[in-house]
């Protein structure tokens, strides 16, 4: 019975395809459905009849509000819910048109929107996103959607995806024919997250200032105990960690989110849920869902849910591992090898059109998942390292040098792997190991890019994958059109830009080096990352896919760049509040308690050199502390006041402001392991990675 429950429930909280199919009619669905495949509009009679069936399902699901979901330039979702209830005289009915249905209007002026637009102009449109399925959630009706300008400029996340999953799959379907693929009429980009994050209980949480307005602890000595016997990765799950995460499938489920695998993480109190594949936007969607849930069903646990890229310093941070492909509508995942991908032309044209285009658009895959938080962890022993390359394993690596070279070496077939245990079977290997120092590395049947932040959105990195394997199938297809040999192209993309390939270890010092000597970039945070929007290369290439439009591009440079200001400032006045209210003040008592020791112990003839080198010792710090204090704030007026162009006031607010943060947080800390744990103000490293 059970059994049967989990399979009935699965995605029935979502208004899928089955269901559309289940409540319209043969017509309507059949006219949707040809819309979609031609890339044209719906018609209002269509619309009308799905809308209808739609808000039925949706009150029977208990909904008594509908809301157009949308991505702004916040990072985060938005939403305005309005009660499908209306007034009809002395009593009420429920409406809920097709024109509703297809398009809202929310203010847009309170978005960021990077000088797009001014903030008297507040009309923006919101418009649904069809592909991807409503659901009810908390008796309100979601409805994806795209959110744009009145002057027709994307103001989101999802409006670029979509227009490069047409860019991809326009230029597939371009090239495919031309090696002799037919049949293609679609090609769509497929991804599945990974999401790591950290929980912590309830308790310490509300008692940190820095985790409840910032999302990271700007402040702590690390615990004596941290990941270094490797005993959580893996792990068993304490008890009420796992009732979290049941919980947390359950409710994914519900709405048929493919939530696959749950485990502990490598950082103690830090956990990942991954979910299968999907269509990238359908999987953008889920991820933004799964993300709200697993902070919900946190606080119902007495957690939280921390989806910050590095929450706790001297630990691992947290990323979300994009698992990226690219499927046709004829089933052919074209970057599936085969037993002999020397000769899988599919697989080798999608090979070389992305070492060309990860090595040509480095830079912009690098500015696609940059941010402040992500800064923290990129290089940190847990990430990839900024260095954008790829990893393609020891077999593909043989394979792009026999086209290189022109030669035909001899390959060894795939082992069989031997445990030496009589009673149990060998099996075979994966032709890949797997590089976790790789941030775009080729796992098998995709491309894993592990630079993605977890607080991030898929939606940025997806368009910037699609857009640039999109241009270089292009070229690809230009090429062979001008008359020059499959064979002939292949080579040349991989001969020219075999660069980006490197299979060792990224966190060494000696491939920094190599890679300099490569000409590879290194852009160690989040200003430096962004400068690439100014660059005509990139401006072009992305203007030219129909992804963004000049204008867009410009403005996101602004957005980005404000985004990291603003995240620097809130750290910054945080920083401050905690040291002149909290952590200045208790350490004063203990340095008090400790002088009145000293005092007492000569009066009554004891010697007490060691309490004066300890009162003197916790004095000297806390007079580092205050001329470090007073630094920072001097720093942060200067920056606030600054009316240097804002690739300047974000300069200043990296170097001076956070610069400074980093060295009243190194002070601080050592405070912290001279005070009394009794009189220190805030839970310690120990509570929040050890307390549940």
């Amino acid at each position: 019975m059970e059994f049967n429950k989990l399979v009935e429930d699965y995605g029935c909280l979502a208004f899928t395809d089955d269901v559309m199919k289940e409540r319209i009619p043969k017509s309507t669905y059949k006219a949707f459905h040809e819309s979609l495949d031609k890339g044209e509009e719906l018609s209002k009679e269509c619309a009308t009849v799905i809308a209808n069936a739609m808000k039925i399902w949706a009150v029977e699901h208990g909904a008594t509000h509908f809301t157009h979901w949308f991505t702004p330039m916040t990072g985060l979702t938005a939403e305005k819910h309005d009660a499908f209830l209306e007034p009809d005289g002395p009593k009420a009915v429920l409406e809920f048109s097709g024109k509703t249905l297809r398009k809202g209007e929310p203010d847009a002026s309170s978005f960021p929107s990077g000088g797009l637009r001014a903030t008297f102009e507040a009309r923006g449109y919101t418009a649904w996103d069809c592909t991807s399925p409503a659901f009810v959630k908390d008796g309100t009706l979601y409805i994806p959607t795209l959110f744009c300008s009145y002057t027709g400029e994307a103001l989101d996340k999802k409006t670029p995806l979509l227009r490069s999953c047409d860019a991809l799959s326009k230029a597939a379907c371009r090239l495919l024919p031309l090696i002799g693929v037919e049949g293609v009429t679609k090609v769509s980009a497929s991804v599945g997250a990974e999401q790591e994050y950290f929980l912590v209980d309830d308790k310490y949480y509300q008692e940190r200032m820095d985790l409840k307005l910032t999302g990271r602890t700007l402040f702590g000595a690390m615990a004596p105990k941290g990941q270094e016997l490797e005993d959580h990765y893996f792990g068993s799950l304490k008890r009420k960690v796992a009732a979290f995460m049941k919980d947390l499938d359950a409710e994914l489920w519900k709405y048929g989110i493919p939530s696959k695998t749950k485990h502990n993480e490598v950082a103690p109190a830090q956990h990942e849920v991954a979910c299968v594949y999907a269509k990238v936007n359908i999987t953008t969607d889920n991820n933004h869902l799964l993300m709200q849930i697993a902070q919900d069903i946190a606080k119902k646990h007495g957690l939280r849910c921390l989806l910050h890229e590095k929450p706790f310093a001297g630990v691992n941070g947290s990323g979300k591992h994009d698992n990226w492909s690219v499927i046709t509508n004829t089933g052919i995942n074209l970057f599936n090898p085969g037993k002999n991908p020397e000769e899988n032309k599919p697989f080798l044209a999608a090979l070389a059109c992305t070492i060309k285009a990860v090595d040509e658009y480095a830079e912009i895959l690098r500015m696609s998942i940059a941010s402040a938080g992500n800064d923290h962890r990129l290089g940190a022993n847990e990430a990839p390292p900024a260095i954008i390359s790829m990893f393609l394993g020891e077999e593909l690596d043989k394979v792009v040098e026999d086209i290189c070279t022109g030669k035909k070496s001899d390959h060894e077939e795939i082992g069989r792997f031997d445990t030496g245990v009589s009673v149990v079977p060998t099996f075979s290997k994966d032709n890949t190991d797997r590089n976790r120092t790789s941030p775009f590395a080729f796992t098998g049947n995709k491309f894993e890019f592990r630079a993605v932040g977890s607080a991030q959105s898929v939606a940025g990195p997806n368009t910037i994958l699609n857009s640039m394997l999109a241009e270089e199938m292009t070229q690809m297809a230009y090429a062979i059109e001008g008359g020059k040999s499959f064979e002939e192209v292949v080579k040349e993309f991989i001969s020219e830009h075999k660069r980006i390939i490197f299979n060792g270890d990224g966190y060494s010092a000696e491939w920094e080096e190599e890679a300099k000597r490569r000409g590879l970039p290194n852009h160690k945070n989040t200003v430096d990352a962004l400068k690439c929007l100014k660059d005509p290369k990139y401006i072009d290439m992305l203007d030219r896919q129909g992804v963004y439009t000049k204008v867009e591009i410009a403005s996101r440079y602004e957005i980005l760049l404000d985004n990291y200001i603003k995240t620097i400032q809130v750290e910054a006045l945080t920083a401050v509040k905690m040291v002149k209210t909290q952590i200045y003040p208790a350490a004063c008592d203990y340095l008090a308690k400790v002088s009145s020791e000293v005092v007492a112990a000569k009066e009554a003839g004891i010697p007490a050199a060691f309490l004066t080198e300890d009162a003197t010792k916790l004095a000297t710090l806390l007079q580092e502390t205050k001329d470090k204090l007073t630094t920072l704030e001097n720093n942060i007026a200067k920056a606030q006041a600054s009316e240097e162009e804002i690739f300047e006031v974000a300069t200043m607010w990296r170097d001076d402001v956070f610069g400074m943060m980093q060295s009243l947080r190194e002070t601080v800390d050592t405070i912290e392991e001279l005070v009394d744990d009794s009189y220190w103000p805030i839970p310690t490293y120990v509570d929040l990675l050890f307390g549940i």
